[in-house]
């Protein structure tokens, strides 16, 4: 079992930067791989980012390439989002989620509640 819990959403003007984190607990939590995911008003949710468990792999949505950087503390166990140069269609409620198996093409075994992210124009 992983418990994920989120911060660091909010209202950002376009082409400024928001750094998300997650934070995560459970006996086995290092074992996993940990992601981003986004859903937009009237879409579906959408794979943003992932990391393994050793911080050394990470892959990214074409779409936040360059923009958005992962990372992971394992010691604090929190997964990090820094989002720089964003823009109005990165909008949406941002998701944390563990994978045991997959880093790319990540799934999701545990979800966090979500942090709301807003870029105004």
């Amino acid at each position: 079992q992983v418990q994920l819990v989120e911060s660091g959403g909010g209202l950002v003007q376009a082409g400024g930067s928001l750094r998300l984190s997650c934070a995560a607990s459970g006996p086995t939590v290092k074992n996993y791989a940990l992601g981003w995911f986004r859903q937009a008003p009237g879409k579906e949710r959408e794979f943003v980012a992932a990391i393994s468990w050793s911080g050394v792999s990470t892959y990214y949505a074409d779409s936040v390439k360059g923009r958005f950087t992962i990372s992971r503390d394992n010691d604090k166990n929190t997964v990090y989002l820094q989002m720089n140069s964003l823009k109005p269609d990165d909008t949406a409620v941002y998701y944390c989620a563990a994978d045991y198996t997959r880093i790319a093409g990540m799934k999701g075994d545990y979800w966090g509640q979500g942090t709301q992210v807003t870029v105004s124009s």
